[in-house]
């Protein structure tokens, strides 16, 4: 074998864990691609019983895509992160991800030490920031039409998505929405054969006890329990005693008189984490209570917040009238819906009060599901517009700044360099796969849009992916919220970064071995 054929095998071991999980991480990336811009298709996603999702929502195919090569999960992590930080671009950052890693892996096998690289990577990520946050607008109210606009692509283009969610926002309040501990999307709820709706209030998924017989209320006087309701426990040993009985026919009288506190309080519903003593589901009954057991800890949390009512435990009740009436919270309206089988508590007229529910429906299972995915994403999209402002979309933010990077790449010392120049090729990629994805030739296409960005000294510039023509994305409406691009771009820069760093990858021995 000649020294040059050395010098090859030699190389090919040297970078075989780079290569290895630089494919697995563009296996991964393949997966989700072809699902980006305006003209992206779906994934069919089929479940080891036949069970069928199609969508092309990039967190939902990745989160159920069966992948146990361990970089291609690191790059499933990025989609994770911009789900739970933001809500929505959860595609383009698993495309950006990829782009940085295939890029990276090229400058390394080129000679350049994977230190260097990564090193250039991450100064050409915080560059890259510097450079799109100075160009973000400003959103100036709910009625800004680019925030309108936003909405609409994030929404794929459905108006009656991006009408429910302008709906829901404009009922939420500008305040509430630039809240970072409110999201918007969590108020969503899909619900087979229901019409679309925003609702002022909260909607509960449970039945109350005997839904026949609950009526609706006006004004009501709402209890939540971190409990049961039931009276007081006493050991069962204790029992064969007389003295024992007798505390257990106690406590009962107790329990009594409890019940009959809340009714002279004219509390008239009562949600519960846990479950109801029988004597109890009847006294209820005939004093007109609404009763709903089993209820989660964030729903029952969603209700005390609405109503101000003060969650507590049993033995709360044993406290007198006053304070107990203290601790109740209240409701405008409370009402069980026959048609879609929930309970409504209406929000009241207070910004504490004002709690609205997204009510997505359709008439399949599978067709329900994939619009409230749509829905969340416009939400989380407008709520990241608010608080954040907007850049122009499709890619055309991301193309100005590459060739911005490029140029302060020209003047870096040093074998970073190669990682900034990494960066700037990676920022291409959203574009060049929108356009492929839309059936044009990407660098033809990109070529006239940095022209066209030059000529008229603005990065608005794009292609319109129906005619192939030049235009002017702000004027067209086609935007992405600030944070999913920044926050978007840095988790991609994080998890590429770890991915190029990798020299080995060795399995762990059991535990106890």
């Amino acid at each position: 074998m000649s020294q040059g054929q050395h010098s090859q095998v030699d190389g090919d071991e040297r970078y075989s864990t780079l290569l290895n999980n630089s494919n697995a991480v563009r296996a991964v990336t393949s997966a989700v691609e072809g699902t980006l811009g305006p003209k992206g298709l779906d994934v069919m996603l089929v479940g080891p019983r036949g069970e069928v999702v199609i969508t092309n929502d990039g967190v939902t195919i990745l989160d159920k895509m069966d992948v146990t090569h361990p970089a291609a999960r690191l790059l499933i992590q990025v989609a994770r992160a911009q789900q739970e930080k933001i809500g929505d671009g959860t595609t383009t950052a698993t495309v950006l991800a990829g782009a940085l890693v295939q890029e990276g892996v090229s400058r390394i096998t080129r000679g350049v030490p994977a230190s260097k690289v990564v090193e250039g990577l991450r100064q050409g990520i915080e560059k890259s920031m510097q450079l799109l946050t100075k160009r973000v607008r400003q959103i100036d109210g709910l009625d800004d039409p680019l925030l309108e606009r936003t909405v609409y692509v994030a929404g794929r283009e459905r108006k009656d998505i991006v009408e429910l969610i302008m709906q829901a926002a404009r009922k939420a309040g500008i305040t509430r929405l630039q809240d970072s501990s409110y999201s918007l999307a969590d108020s969503i709820i899909a619900l087979e054969n229901a019409e679309n709706e925003v609702f002022e209030g909260v909607l509960l998924r449970q039945r109350p006890i005997f839904a026949r017989e609950s009526k609706s209320y006006d004004d009501a006087k709402v209890l939540v329990l971190f409990d049961s309701l039931e009276p007081d426990e006493i050991d069962e040993e204790a029992l064969t005693t007389e003295a024992g009985f007798a505390q257990y026919m106690d406590l009962r009288k107790v329990f009594a008189s409890d019940l009959e506190r809340l009714s002279e309080l004219s509390v008239k519903l009562i949600l519960l984490e846990k479950g109801i003593h029988p004597d109890a589901e009847q006294f209820c009954l005939d004093h007109g209570m609404m009763v709903v057991p089993r209820v989660s800890r964030a729903d029952l949390r969603r209700v005390s917040d609405m109503t101000g009512a003060t969650p507590v435990r049993r033995k709360a009740l044993h406290k007198d009238s006053k304070e107990l009436a203290a601790l109740l919270g209240d409701t405008p309206r409370v009402a069980y819906d026959e048609g879609i089988e929930k309970i409504r508590l209406a929000s009241g007229s207070q910004d504490r009060d004002r709690i609205v529910t997204v009510i997505v429906g359709a008439s399949t299972s599978e067709v329900v599901g994939e619009a409230a995915r749509i829905a969340g994403d416009a939400a989380s999209a407008l709520q990241a517009a608010v608080s954040g402002g907007v850049l122009p979309g499709g890619g055309t933010s991301e193309l100005a700044v590459s060739y911005e990077l490029e140029r302060i790449r020209e003047a870096q010392k040093g074998m970073e360099a190669f990682g900034m120049e990494a960066v700037s090729a990676a920022l291409r990629k959203p574009m060049s796969q929108i356009l492929l994805n839309a059936g044009y030739n990407p660098l033809e296409k990109m070529e006239e849009v940095r022209a066209a960005q030059i000529r008229a000294d603005s990065d608005c510039m794009g292609i319109d992916c129906d005619s192939g023509r030049v235009v002017d994305y702000e004027e067209l409406g086609v935007l992405d919220p600030a944070p999913v691009k920044l926050h978007g771009l840095r988790a991609a820069g994080e998890v590429a970064a770890a991915v190029l760093r990798i020299h080995h990858v060795i399995k762990m021995k059991e535990i106890g071995e």
